[in-house]
This record gives structure tokens, C-alpha cells and sequence, in this order.
């Protein structure tokens, strides 16, 4: 006998109290926390329990009894479905507040060290078309949002570009309109979907790997310029030059025209030979009095114009006089580096990945800017006592690790170099309270300042100034 499936677990008059992880909000009946997808604090809801874990409870919303005061109409018609605005039911200005909620819990719970009041959060003044990239993926078995025999579908029904669902990288759901870049990418995409149908062209194959179309990747910068690189499952000359000649054609806003063939397990190109077919095979940024060339490899914020307030405050922070030393680890294409170099005597940059080390050098060329080194390997490995007799120990030292934030053996050289000023950038409140704690041995903490670089979604950066004891 097969196994009896259990009754699924109904809440009644569930109430929303607060925000929580990853675009959920949470309730407490009776003690128990209860992760709500797409719930706003405020709300009381009627909910299933979709999974059920060691220490929580996930639901979904079956019916909202009464609706919270922050809560919103959603703007996207593809909201539920795709991942990427969860908290677009949301308002901004409450947005804002749970965000702000998010480094005041980090810090007090994480961290545990004493810290000034935290500043007003600095709001996104483009809440909508605000990202500079954004990749879809092809599919020639398109995610349903509706019950449909999918062996009635003919190959062109069942054809798809858009994004993967959330936690399915086998799973693509054909997008229409996308609100996080500027109206052009609809129009690039969809006439690429529908030349692509229209011609008779294989989508991609997430199980097999086949397919003659598999992705694409558009960049735009504030001054409207955009690079769009394709990438195909094979080669085709014939079709590949029909496509990219019909691209070229209806959008000449694509000032950098570029594609790739990519045959490998793996949707990545920084290992492939990226190609031109028209144009530049960059585009340029500019923050300020500085330009950035972007290249298809390159990285890069993927929200400039809120890029620059997040590097102005981070700039304030550091306290230049022109006299200083600056490192800033973790530098990336070296646009914080840039950023502060005409406040700095010298600023030293530091990075992992060695493709950026030469962008940043390049960019230094770009805007004629000589008093900046920067260097390429595992920041625990390079940043050494050795490394720091031979460039000279920081006055002020600025850091923007990954999520994962900073290695111990890195927070420990800071603690024995101990410069004046650390500026800490931090995608993830959490890491970053978790590194300051260590680091207040030391130091204590200045100023605090997060800065919403992604609107509708949970995440917020956020910067601390720290100052030796």
C-alpha cells in the first residue's frame, strides 16, 4: 500500500507581525514562526502550510482576511511567479522601514556591540527600471502557470524566454514585461522570441542541453547606450546572421552587438570567446567625472544610479584629506578605488577575481588616474604583512566583501595593521555585524548609513564607519 498523504495544515485569522528572509513575512501563532510568502506585516490571512521545518513553518496565503495598511497593488503581471520583486505588494516607504529594521536587528542581535543610532535609510529614487543587467534563458518546455496538457502544445507554444522560477534552475517561465530595466528590454526580447518563432529556431533544452538558442544578456548605461551578447546552444552561421542582422536592424540603441556559442553543461561565458557582430565590444558608464568600460565579463553595480550615493556616502565616511593611504579590498573593476582616489595620497585596491584587476587598471588609464595600484589573489593570501611593508600600511581602509563577508585571517591583519579609519560596504547586514564584532576589539562603531540599491526586494547594503579605539 502506498503511503497516505497527510492533511495539509490550514492557519485561520493568521496575523502578519513582522518582515522576515528572502521576501517572507513572519507570524508567531502560539509561539510558532510561520514564514507567509507575498504577506505584508499588518495582514491577517488564512494560509496553508506548504513545508515544514526543524525550527519554522512555511505558508502560502489562501485568503487575506484583512489587508495590512502597507499593503500595495502589484504592478507586474508576472508577480507570484517570478522572484524577483517579492515585495512589490509592498509600499516603498514600508519597504524602507523593514529594511532599516533589517541592520538595526542585525547589529543588535549579530553584532552586539555598541553603535550610535542608525541614519534615515537613503531611498532609491528609481524604484522601477533601475537595474543595467539582466539575463533571460531560453526553453523549449516553458513553465505553466495553468493546468494544460503539454503534449497539445505545438513547439512554438511551448517555446519560452524569460527567467527560471525561484529554486529551478530546470524551469523557465516566458516574461513579457520586466519593470527592473528600462522599457527596451521588453522590445529586444520579445522580437527576439518572436523572430526566433517565426524562423523555426530550437529554444534550449534544460535537460539535454540542446537547442540552438540559449540566452541573453542586455547592459544598459544612464546615457542610454546598450550592449546585448547572445548566446547559442551551437553553431548555425545561416541563422545566427538572420538573428543578429535582425537585431542590428530594429534596434540601433544597441550600440555593442555581440554573441557567443556556448556548448558546455553551464550557462556561463567567462570561460568562451565573446564575439562582435556590430558596434563596440564595450559600453561605457559614467559616475560623476569618471567613465567605466564595461565589457560582457565585466562587473559591475547593477543599479548606477544609485551606485553613486552609496560611493559618495562611503567617500564621506572615509574622512580624505589627500594626505591618506587608502586600501580598499574586495575592489572589484576598482570603482570604489577610482571613486575616492582624487581625495587620496594613494589608494591600493585588492581583488580576487584577476579579469577585474585588469578592468581596474584599464579604468585608471580611462580616467587618467596614476596613484592606484591595484593587485589580483585571495585577499586572505595577499593581504600580508609582507604585502603591507611593501605598499605601505593604510590610514584608512575600505572593504565591500561578498555576502559571505570578510575571512577571519583578514580581520585579523586589520586588527594588527590597525588603520585609522575602516569603512566597512556590506551587501549583507548579517556578515557584516558578525566581522564588527571581531573588529571591536579594536575599533568602535561611528556611523552607520544603509542605502537601498534594490527596491521590491528584501535586500539592503549598508555601511558602517568604524574608527580605532
Amino acid at each position: 500500500m502506498g503511503k497516505k498523504s497527510k492533511t495539509p495544515k490550514f492557519y485561520e485569522n493568521l496575523e502578519i507581525v513582522s518582515a522576515g528572509s528572502e521576501g517572507k513575512s513572519i507570524a508567531r501563532p502560539d509561539g510558532m514562526v510561520v514564514m507567509v510568502e507575498y504577506a505584508v506585516p499588518g495582514d491577517i490571512v488564512n494560509a496553508r502550510v506548504v513545508q515544514n521545518k526543524r525550527r519554522f513553518e512555511v505558508a502560502a496565503i489562501t485568503e487575506i482576511v484583512k489587508a495590512s495598511g502597507d499593503r500595495v497593488e502589484t504592478f507586474c503581471e508576472h508577480f507570484g511567479t517570478c522572484g524577483g520583486c517579492k515585495w512589490q505588494q509592498m509600499s516603498y516607504e514600508a519597504q524602507l522601514r523593514y529594511k532599516q529594521q533589517q541592520v538595526q536587528d542585525a547589529f543588535e542581535r549579530i553584532g552586539k556591540f555598541p553603535f550610535p543610532p542608525i541614519d534615515p535609510i537613503l531611498g532609491s529614487a528609481k524604484t522601477t527600471h533601475y537595474r543595467n543587467k539582466v539575463e533571460f534563458s531560453s526553453t523549449d518546455r516553458k513553465w505553466l502557470t495553468n493546468k494544460v496538457d503539454i503534449g497539445t502544445l505545438s513547439k512554438a507554444e511551448n517555446a519560452g524566454l524569460g527567467y527560471h522560477i525561484p529554486g529551478r534552475f530546470d524551469k523557465v517561465f516566458d516574461l513579457f514585461t520586466c519593470h527592473l530595466m528600462a522599457p527596451l528590454n521588453d522590445a529586444i526580447r520579445n522580437s527576439i522570441r518572436d523572430f526566433a518563432i517565426a524562423n523555426d529556431f530550437d529554444f534550449f533544452n534544460l535537460y539535454g542541453g540542446t537547442g540552438f538558442l540559449r540566452n541573453l544578456t542586455l547592459r544598459n548605461n544612464i546615457q542610454g547606450e546598450w550592449m546585448l551578447i547572445v548566446s547559442f546552444g551551437h553553431e548555425d552561421k545561416e541563422k545566427r546572421e538572420s538573428l543578429l542582422a535582425h537585431i542590428h536592424q530594429a534596434f540601433p540603441e544597441i550600440t555593442s552587438l555581440l554573441y557567443v556559442i556556448n556548448e558546455k553543461g553551464n550557462d556561463t561565458i567567462f570561460d568562451l570567446d565573446v564575439k562582435v557582430y556590430a558596434g563596440q565590444d564595450f559600453i561605457i558608464e559614467k559616475l560623476e567625472d569618471l567613465q567605466f568600460k564595461i565589457g560582457p565579463k565585466s562587473f559591475f553595480q547593477t543599479n548606477a544610479y544609485q551606485t553613486i550615493e552609496l560611493y559618495k556616502k562611503a567617500r564621506e565616511f572615509a574622512g580624505l584629506t589627500g594626505e591618506e593611504l587608502v586600501y580598499d579590498l574586495y575592489t572589484g573593476v576598482g570603482t570604489i578605488a577610482l571613486f575616492v582616489s582624487k581625495l587620496a595620497k594613494k589608494v591600493v585596491g585588492i581583488e580576487y577575481v584577476a579579469q577585474a584587476i585588469e578592468d581596474a587598471k584599464k579604468n585608471a588609464t580611462l580616467n587618467g588616474i596614476e596613484h592606484t595600484d591595484f593587485f589580483a589573489g585571495d585577499m586572505k593570501d595577499l593581504l600580508t604583512t609582507e604585502f603591507i611593508e611593501r605598499h605601505g600600511k593604510p590610514d584608512v581602509v575600505i572593504t565591500d566583501p561578498p555576502r559571505a563577508g570578510m575571512h577571519d585571517d583578514v580581520i585579523n591583519q586589520l586588527l594588527q595593521v590597525r588603520p585609522k579609519r575602516i569603512v566597512y560596504v556590506s551587501c549583507n547586514p548579517a556578515t557584516q555585524a558578525r566581522d564588527i564584532a571581531l573588529l571591536c576589539e579594536a575599533y568602535e562603531v561611528i556611523k552607520v548609513q544603509p542605502v537601498d540599491m534594490f527596491p521590491h526586494t528584501h535586500h539592503v547594503e549598508n555601511i558602517a564607519l568604524l574608527e580605532l579605539k
